[in-house]
């Protein structure tokens, strides 16, 4: 009786961690939603802009309306930083691009994080 309570209670205990690092790993990756434990699947954000998915109609010949979304252009692109001398891989829109050509990566992640958009 001893034995089994024991390891019950470590089962209850892994479980407990598992938890724990599963809701780690969902708080790490914000912009993230989980379908299950080991599948993450990015939403639709721009992490500097933060340009997402609007919702509009698709209007046929007819004038008749369904709903519709319309997507932001988004590419995945790896920045080098050079103030902290390290690579930061961001999915950005094709509009904040021009906007990091124009002002600078650094300048761009100071207001994305300022914003919240970036950690």
């Amino acid at each position: 009786c001893i034995v089994l309570s024991l390891t019950l209670e470590k089962k209850i205990i892994k479980k407990t961690f598992e938890t724990f690092v599963y809701l780690e790993i969902i708080r790490f990756f914000a912009p993230a939603f989980v379908i299950s434990k080991n599948y993450l699947i990015m939403s639709r954000v721009c992490q500097l802009t933060g340009k997402k998915v609007m919702v509009g109609n698709h209007v046929s010949h007819s004038n008749a309306k369904t709903k519709r979304k319309f997507y932001p252009n988004l590419v995945t692109k790896k920045f080098y930083l050079p103030e902290e001398d390290k690579f930061l891989t961001l999915r950005v829109s094709t509009s904040a691009l021009r906007t990091i050509n124009k002002n600078g990566i650094t300048a761009c992640v100071k207001e994305a994080r300022a914003k919240g958009f970036l950690k």
